[in-house]
């Protein structure tokens, strides 16, 4: 099996009739067998060929979760095109930037993303031909009526080219063979080494960069990530991340149709709000065996189920809390065996909890959930513990798209809470001190990988390709260890993307450019989010052009700090407004932020002998004036550590 499209026609001859896809149809669940998954997007594929579409054409999808995705990227690469995954909460700017950057000839859209795709065609270098994924609804119709597309030249409706694409397999084309027959010998020109798909990631220029992954890189990934983390035959998952999430890719696309599982989608008709309402009833619906989630997501549903117990009263509170302490301490660090008299000790309050109240808890999830596993971003120990001791664990996992994604997992054969887990099969993973020297156990360094999961490089970015790809070796930008046991401990980012609540990422240079070149106060920036609400930054201060600032508008320097900070703040933001970074979204520009009285400098090791900041070094010097910034729960500069490093130096007295 050298490619993915032979992955589901073995998926076909091997699991059949069993549902592969699931979505909502109006009221009802509708299913989509691996045979039906097989042929459809053959179809589709047919009707792309005849469309004029050619071997190494890039198109772009723009969609929540929903089976046409699925079954819309398997036919653009049975057509020999390569997928372009796009995620939703791109704004106008950013989709033009992947649109044009990758040439893509077509997008794939859902109802609920046409407005934003009609916004900006205009826009764009070459404009693609618009293939909409979602039914003809009115309210669909009302916004093409809108426009300038064309139906049949460039606007087409998916439902109509699988119709057609039917009927095109058993029919002769030009030459005398049938569409069949040329997607046969199309798919015998695919290589294990072509693209699949070319995933956006934010770089550290600001610009993101294309990360091409091949057939070769997510056979491997799903192969051997199965080894670690054991699923079995006709489970079934409601998958709640974005398919355009590398992570939501590859487990619910490739290692499903390997291992003969079925995926279903949250019900987004009517819009994500209406996907969020209809996420808990998903999930009863479903009944999942196991769940793809991040932080944020599980992090919501804990406070939502520790809120709920509360609402209960005292009493049922009580036996809560006393037996999920319990769990925790029967299960130790989930590795380590715990010692038999805690386990006895604590055997009436965990067994209590477990048969009034744990139950009701897990069936949130369904009650034939058996494990979930985190991604996107690391999963706080406090998570870990919770959901184990409850009955429904999450099991931590890393990796990062340029490796297909996954790179180690925790699993139910075999866990430790505070790591991310045991090293998938066949990947060579080292813990780097330099370009060289390989970190003892236990000793942080750079996590650098190589094996067949590892990208084929940034497409049209030899630049950045060779500078993360050497020698073979993947050089992550993520810092960690091997512990004894031989679990990998990821500790951060040594070039740190920026991680919001939900595990999207932005590039912290981005913003930090954007206010070195705007701001007439700020001397040195280091943007920080760390999946929280919301995005702060440190910074430091050219002290004579504040105190100039100050005397222009009056301001002494015996006034009160808050005019002070205000006038920083205004000028922090300033960028907001400028041509080149008013496309930066709202939720990475810094809320709030923190003045450091001194420049960051080589003295305590924060810059390195290139100027460059060392981010993780300037987090753990910096980390009480961080958490001071998130403490209340709030965006607000108006701190006690900004009026004391005001007053040190010397801008107040």
């Amino acid at each position: 099996m050298k490619t993915v499209i032979e992955l589901l026609h073995e998926g076909a001859r091997k699991f059949e009739n069993q549902p592969y896809l699931g979505g909502k149809a109006g009221d009802a669940w509708k299913t989509f067998s691996y045979i039906e998954s097989d042929r459809i997007s053959s179809a589709f594929a047919a009707s792309l060929v005849k469309l004029g579409f050619n071997k190494g054409d890039n198109i772009s999808i723009l969609s929540e979760g929903r089976c046409s995705w699925v079954l819309g990227e398997f036919g653009v690469l049975k057509a020999g095109c390569t997928s372009v995954p796009l995620s939703t909460k791109l704004i106008g700017e950013e989709i033009i930037f992947r649109l044009d950057h990758s040439e893509s000839r077509a997008i794939l859209v859902s109802e609920n993303n046409f407005q934003k795709v009609a916004e900006i065609l205009d826009k764009v270098q070459q404009k693609p031909a618009v293939i909409c994924i979602s039914d003809k609804t009115i309210h669909f119709a009302e916004l093409i009526a809108k426009t300038s597309l064309t139906e049949g030249k460039d606007l087409f409706f998916y439902d109509d080219l699988v119709a057609e694409g039917e009927k095109l397999l058993d029919q002769a084309g030009p030459g005398g063979s049938t569409y069949a027959q040329k997607l046969e010998e199309l798919e015998k020109t695919i290589t294990e080494d072509d693209t699949v798909t070319i995933c956006y990631t934010s770089g550290t220029t600001g610009n993101p960069k294309g990360i091409m992954l091949t057939h070769k890189n997510y056979l491997h990934n799903a192969i051997n990530a199965t080894n670690v983390v054991h699923v079995e035959r006709g489970w079934k998952s409601l998958i709640m991340l974005p398919l355009d999430h590398s992570f939501a890719h590859t487990v619910g696309i490739y290692i499903f149709c390997y291992k003969g599982l079925t995926m279903y989608f949250v019900d987004a008709q009517g819009g994500p709000m209406a996907a969020m309402r209809n996420l808990p009833k998903n999930l009863v619906e479903i009944n999942s065996d196991l769940l793809l989630t991040v932080p944020a997501l599980s992090g919501n549903f804990m406070k939502k189920m520790i809120q709920g117990i509360g609402a209960k009263g005292p009493f049922i509170q009580g036996i809560f809390e006393r037996g999920l302490k319990a769990g925790i301490a029967r299960a130790g660090n989930g590795y380590n065996k715990v010692p038999l008299g805690t386990r006895i000790k604590n055997f009436f309050p965990w067994a209590l909890a477990n048969a009034l109240i744990f139950p009701k808890l897990r069936s949130i999830f369904g009650t034939d959930i058996k494990f979930c596993i985190g991604g996107g971003a690391l999963l706080e120990i406090k998570q870990q513990e919770f959901f184990n001791a409850i009955g429904a664990p999450v099991y931590q996992g890393y990796g990062l798209t340029e490796n297909a994604p996954i790179i180690c997992s925790n699993s139910a054969a075999r866990h430790k809470f505070g790591t991310s887990g045991n090293i998938i099969t066949d990947l060579d993973v080292r813990i780097m001190k330099d370009e060289t020297t390989e970190c003892r156990t236990g000793e942080i360094g750079q996590i650098v990988t190589r094996g067949g999961s590892v990208m084929k490089g940034y497409y049209k970015n030899p630049e950045a390709t060779a500078e993360t790809l050497r020698d073979g070796w993947l050089w992550s930008g993520d810092l960690g260890f091997k512990d004894a046991d031989n679990f990998l401990v990821v500790t951060g980012r040594e070039k740190a993307l920026l991680i919001s609540a939900d595990g999207e990422k932005y590039s912290p240079e981005t913003i930090e450019e954007a206010v070195i070149n705007t701001s007439r106060f700020v001397n040195q920036i280091m943007a920080f989010n760390e999946q929280n609400k919301f995005t702060t930054a440190l910074i430091t201060l050219n002290a004579e052009e504040l105190k100039a600032a100050m005397k222009e508008k009056g301001i002494t320097a015996d006034a009160d700090a808050d005019k002070v900070i205000d006038l920083i703040r205004d000028d922090l933001l300033v960028f907001k407004d400028h041509p080149d970074y008013s496309s930066i979204p709202v939720q990475w520009r810094p809320s709030s932020f923190a003045i450091i009285p001194s420049a960051f400098d080589e003295s305590n090791g924060l810059i390195n002998s290139t100027m460059k900041l060392v981010r993780h070094k300037v987090r753990d010097f910096y980390r009480p004036r961080i958490d001071e910034l998130y403490a209340a729960g709030a965006a607000d500069p108006h701190l006690p550590g900004n009026r004391e490093a005001l007053r040190e130096a010397k801008i107040l007295g």
